[in-house]
C-alpha cells in the first residue's frame, strides 16, 4: 500500500501547551512499532504568542538518554525562533540524519505570558509497510 495512511505517522514531542519556560520534548522512536521508519520531520505549530523568544532545536540521540543538538547539514529547512508575530502557523524542518530517537527542545528567553505551541515528529518511509495507527 502506498497511500499515506499506510505509509506515515505521527508522534508528539512538545505538548501544545502555554509555554513561559525552557523545555525538552519526549524522545520519538524512529522505530516506532517495531517499523524503522527512514524519514522523518519535525513539525511546530503555534497558537497566541503573547511575547518573548522561543528558539526550537531539533535533538537526536542513539538512546533516548544522551541528546544533542542536530548538525545544520543534517537538517532540511531551519530551525524556527518564534515571536509576537508568529501566532497560528506552521513550520516543519525536515530530518536526514540516522540517529534512532528524535525531540524538540525550546529555548525560551524574555517571556512573560509566552506563548501557545507545540511540536510533533512526523514519521514516513517505514521498511515494512502497512503501518498500525495509534
Amino acid at each position: 500500500m502506498r497511500d499515506a495512511y499506510a505509509n506515515v505517522t505521527v508522534r508528539e514531542t512538545l505538548p501544545i501547551v502555554a509555554r513561559t519556560a525552557s523545555a525538552n520534548g519526549t524522545g520519538v522512536d524512529r522505530a516506532a512499532g517495531g517499523i524503522m521508519f527512514q524519514d522523518a520531520a519535525i513539525i511546530v505549530h503555534t497558537g497566541t504568542i503573547t511575547d518573548g523568544t522561543h528558539a526550537i532545536d531539533v535533538q537526536e540521540s542513539d538512546d533516548n538518554s544522551t541528546w544533542a543538538s542536530v548538525a545544520a547539514a543534517e537538517l532540511q529547512g531551519t530551525e524556527p525562533s518564534i515571536g509576537a508575530p508568529d501566532d497560528n502557523k506552521m513550520y516543519v524542518v525536515g530530518y536526514k540524519g540516522t540517529k534512532r530517537y528524535l525531540r524538540a527542545s525550546v529555548t525560551a528567553s524574555s517571556t512573560t505570558s509566552g506563548g501557545i505551541y507545540g511540536a510533533s515528529v512526523l514519521l514516513a518511509n517505514p521498511r515494512n509497510a502497512p503501518v498500525v495507527q495509534p
